[in-house]
């Protein structure tokens, strides 16, 4: 059988024949046709093909006694259907030939440095979590969370503005805000929503946003979602960062939006020139903070600590789905201008369910562990140099950065 026909069987099988199996068995041995909800019913193809003629022709007879129109809007959604699954299968045939097919480890433990998974007797070393503080399994982080859950429930089936804000919310808003030493925070349901619903609010077609290249895909969907003119630099390179800030200078606005630790390859923005780059030029200053806060710098403000430049960068985005708890969430800090501003038109923060109250009072356990304890981002960077020596001396050869 051709790929076409196998597929316009498939298409008829799951689609068609579902929809009219109960018209189809009045008139033929039920015991004839698979049926799709029985795991253990695989046919041979070709009796798959016989039926779906079958049916064909039976619905084309049935079709005499229709009105043409009716006969016409069901052929016509037919052959979108077999159009649509030959569509389908040519791109994720194209993703498995390309070598980038995506597959999910199932893991059936909670997240820590040793884990379970699935098809595996031992437990596996896990080196590929974002929870950099080891802080996920905290004790005092879970009391916090399951004392959430009494005093401010599961979830708020809400957006902010109709009845989804807590006391808690604003406390881990102020939280933020405090910890980066800003005005003002706003929390959104992931980092994904907060950087795609910051730039299009600031900017608009007299503006210029220029990027690094290496910036994480919420960034570059963000940027798309604004009207203005957009830059992009190779990685790090401080002379065509430059060189567009000339390009640019007659815009209204200049963004230079940068990852502070790059989540790709580990990097470090060049954050001094860059901010010294943007003074020189009149420009501002975004950066996505994602895998820097809570561990990165001496007592883990992140890369404005690291590289000694605290207070420089306009707006910084960051997660709570990293070291900050490692759950889910994400936020934007800034002047209290941009906050409001955000508030009022960030299209992710006005029209999605508000952060749930376990998520929050995670984040907030976090936070206050981290101003008791300034000591854990320097354990994590004793942590990776012992790592990182041991495994040279075992003969690995590991990425300088």
């Amino acid at each position: 059988m051709s790929k076409v026909s196998s597929t316009r069987v498939k298409a008829v099988d799951s689609i068609e024949m579902n929809m009219g199996r109960q018209r189809f068995v009045n008139n033929h041995d039920s015991k004839s046709i698979p049926s799709s909800s029985d795991p253990e019913c695989v046919p041979p193809s070709g009796h798959v093909e016989e039926i779906a003629n079958t049916y064909e022709k039976k619905c084309e007879e049935d079709d005499d006694d229709k009105p043409a129109v009716q006969t016409s809007l069901r052929k016509g959604n037919q052959s979108a259907q077999v159009s649509l699954s030959v569509l389908l299968d040519t791109e994720l045939s194209g993703i498995k030939e390309a070598g980038t097919w995506k597959a999910e480890r199932i893991i059936t433990s909670k997240q820590a440095a040793e884990i379970n998974v699935l098809g595996y007797d031992s437990k596996i070393l896990n080196f590929c979590s974002n929870n950099y503080l080891g802080l996920l399994n905290h004790p005092e982080v879970i009391a916090a969370v399951k004392a959430s859950l009494d005093t401010h429930g599961a979830g708020l089936s809400s957006t902010r503005y109709i009845s989804g804000t807590q006391d808690i919310h604003k406390e881990l808003e102020r939280k933020v805000a405090k910890f980066h030493d800003r005005e003002d925070a706003i929390l959104y349901s992931s980092c994904y929503d907060a950087n795609t619903g910051f730039f299009e609010v600031l900017l608009n077609d007299q503006d210029a946003v220029i990027s690094d290249a290496l910036n994480h895909a919420s960034i570059i969907d963000g940027i798309r979602l604004c009207k203005s003119k957009k830059y992009r630099y190779a990685h790090g390179n401080m002379i065509e960062l430059e060189s567009q800030l000339k390009e640019s200078q007659g815009c209204r606005m200049r963004l230079i939006v940068t990852e502070g630790v790059f989540g790709m390859d580990g990097t470090v923005a060049k954050l001094r020139e860059i901010c010294d780059l943007a003074e020189k030029y009149n420009a501002l200053v975004f950066m996505d903070e994602c895998h820097a806060t809570g561990f990165f710098g001496h007592t883990g403000r992140g890369t404005e600590e690291h590289c000694g430049i605290m207070g420089r960068v306009h707006f910084i985005n960051s997660s709570l789905g990293k070291a900050l708890g490692g759950a889910s969430g994400g936020y934007t800090t800034g002047s209290k201008q941009i906050v409001d501003l955000l508030r009022q038109r960030s299209r992710p923060y006005l029209f999605s369910t508000t952060v749930a109250p376990p998520l929050v009072a995670i984040a907030n356990k976090v936070f206050e562990i981290l101003s008791k304890n300034s000591d854990l981002p320097e354990k994590v960077k004793r942590n990776t140099h012992r790592f990182r020596e041991r495994m040279t001396k075992a003969g690995f050869t590991l990425i300088n950065m």
